[in-house]
């Protein structure tokens, strides 16, 4: 019995190593896939499997699931006319919304009206008062609906409104929403609420729902005001509890033609989560009135796009960074090619500006994050540790650049989440986020150079242990 186990191991074994080697595209992730085989007999195989597969290469996988989403891809008019921003002479603007342009097949638009929403009780108090005031629909999108206070209230909403004759439509991640299954579900059929989960997680589509995930975060009401950035529908950001305390995170009013664009990436979700042929998304939006002077673009990106959209944005924004660069995210993972393009600007002499929390929800992307900190710090970035946690994902560029949304600096949000961030080309905003940035640094523990070197030995090989898997997580 013990040649029949080490021979399977062998095999399977050598199956995984020669599908990586040959499907394989970055030698980084490959390694440390190869290395989790190892160390995890059969394990390591399986996990690979159903999370580490290249799926994009394999025919079968193109014909079903990326294919069918394709077909539900609008490329109508989106009633943007005239909204076109007049960059003038800023070249560097100007090739920015190209790149982000092509590839999240958005255009940047004027005439908005953007509020930023900094706190979980700010955002929902934001949230239920548009969604009270909503007299046609309301349409819901998120990674997490969890099961507490929000989502009763949600559901306590959602049926008076339906009452009134309002149409809610909700789509939700299968794997980030898992504990609504079954009879949370039902209670918001029984009202009457629209709800299908985006690629639902069953034994005939493991492979492509296990892995690749719908991390968006999007609420529109009437097509007329939207909300989007890294809140998720939990209790965590309206309640202290648990080691991490009540949660940070930055959100998102949007007013004006930008709304369209944002409602689009949803109504494309919906489209394809709901198999609903006869549903019309050109019927949902319409002219959109000016409500302010802010420009600003719509970031979608996922694992069927052309390009890695989120990575590409966040490097193009780097890349024409001129004085100063400002992040904020909790998951601070970037990969080998983001990672330098950092480097590169700090040594040209921009200022870099790092905050992270202290704490976190995963101590596996805590370690891998510091095992890249003393190569940042060695460079002049200034890395800063919050006490709270934030779950925010923030780039801010010199003055007049920002972006807020869900993707973090990780290979996941890069290459296998459906992901949505909102580009401000705005001075006033960009000092307001600057501003706040700032003064929470100022608040923050700063981590130097000298005393990131004095860390324990074993702090060190946790950190050189993670990095392995930096990839994968």
């Amino acid at each position: 019995m013990k040649t029949v186990i080490l021979i399977a191991y062998i095999l399977v074994s050598l199956w995984a190593i020669g599908a990586i080697i040959y499907h394989g595209r970055r030698p980084s992730r490959s390694i440390s896939w190869v290395i989790a085989i190892l160390a995890l007999p059969f394990l390591g195989a399986l996990f690979y499997y159903l999370f580490g597969m290249n799926r994009r290469k394999f025919k079968f996988f193109n014909n079903k699931e990326f294919k069918r989403r394709k077909r539900y891809h609008y490329e109508g008019d989106t009633k943007m006319e005239g909204t076109a921003p007049d960059f003038g002479s800023d070249t560097r603007k100007q090739r920015l919304s190209r790149l982000v342009g092509t590839c999240s097949e958005t255009r940047p638009a004027t005439g908005n009206s953007i509020t930023v929403l900094q706190d979980g009780g700010e955002t929902f108090n934001a949230l239920f008062k548009a969604m009270e005031e909503a007299k046609e629909s309301i349409h819901v999108q998120y990674y997490i609906l969890e099961r507490g206070d929000l989502l009763d209230k949600m559901l306590e909403l959602f049926q008076r409104k339906i009452a009134e004759g309002v149409v809610v439509r909700i789509i939700y991640d299968s794997f980030g929403s898992y504990r609504l299954r079954g009879r949370p579900k039902k209670k918001f059929r029984d009202i009457g609420v629209k709800i299908y989960p985006i690629m639902p997680i069953r034994l005939t589509n493991l492979l492509f729902s296990l892995n690749f995930r719908n991390h968006r975060k999007i609420l529109v009401i009437d097509n007329k005001i939207a909300f989007t950035g890294g809140v998720n529908v939990s209790d965590k950001y309206i309640k202290h509890g648990g080691e991490l305390g009540k949660w940070k995170d930055t959100h998102l009013k949007l007013e004006g033609p930008i709304v369209n664009d944002i409602h689009l990436v949803f109504l494309k979700d919906y489209y394809f989560a709901s198999k609903q042929g006869d549903f019309k998304v050109e019927e949902h939006l319409t002219e959109q009135p000016k409500t302010g002077e802010v420009a600003a673009q719509v970031v979608a990106g996922g694992p069927d796009s052309a390009h890695p959209t989120i990575m590409y944005q966040y490097i193009g924004m780097m890349n024409r960074a001129k004085k100063s660069i400002c992040i904020a995210n909790p998951y601070f993972l970037p990969g080998e090619a983001l990672l330098e393009a950092l480097k590169i600007v700090a040594l040209e002499g921009v200022e870099i500006s790092l905050l992270i929390p202290k704490r976190s929800d995963s101590i596996a992307a805590k370690f891998a994050m510091f095992s890249q900190f003393e190569e940042l710090l060695e460079v002049g970035v200034k890395i800063y540790m919050r006490d709270d946690f934030s779950h925010s994902k923030i780039l801010i560029v010199d003055d007049d650049l920002v972006s807020i949304g869900s993707g973090n600096f990780d290979m996941r949000s890069f290459e296998l989440n459906y992901e949505a961030n909102i580009l401000i080309y705005d001075e006033k905003i960009n000092a307001e986020m600057t501003g706040e940035f700032l003064a929470i640094c100022e608040r923050a523990e700063p981590i130097t150079l000298e005393r990131f070197r004095n860390r324990s030995t074993w702090l060190k090989f946790l950190e050189g242990l993670f990095k392995f898997f930096k990839p994968l997580l």
